[in-house]
């Protein structure tokens, strides 16, 4: 899969794979999380999921790769408009908390997407404490 035909969908399909695949342990919990968002958020509204297997063929294999993380990154952002770099934050938070803890590994990862997407600092833990409070347990 190409920057041109990768659509702003993918690439919000593609992030959070990556955030699930990062610690190399993908968890039930961040699948469902990943086909929830797909089937239920807005912006997903008239996604393929038939695409997805291969979308997810494509981060494991740029995963693999030695500047896989660097490339995958920059399709991201080529797909992407601005205005979702925050959805997209959202998004992998959520993925991140989905199996109640988030360790070194997608911390790294979360802190990765905050750099490559220009996050601002403030906005970026509001994001993060919203996930948290969304997946915490009794």
């Amino acid at each position: 899969m190409s920057a041109d035909t990768m659509t702003a969908q993918d690439a919000l399909a593609a992030l959070m794979i990556a955030v699930s695949a990062s610690d190399a342990n993908i968890q039930t919990s961040e699948l469902i999380k990943i086909n929830s968002a797909i089937n239920n958020l807005p912006v997903f509204s008239g996604f393929d999921a038939e695409r997805l297997p291969r979308l997810t063929q494509t981060v494991f294999d740029l995963l693999d790769q030695e500047d896989g993380l660097e490339a995958l990154f920059g399709l991201i952002r080529d797909a992407l408009p601005e205005r979702l770099y925050e959805t997209a934050y959202a998004l992998s938070c959520d993925v991140a908390a989905a199996d109640g803890a988030i360790g070194e590994t997608e911390t790294r990862m979360l802190e990765e997407i905050r750099y490559e997407l220009a996050l601002d600092r403030l906005h970026a833990a509001a994001i993060e404490r919203g996930a948290r409070a969304r997946h915490m347990t009794l």
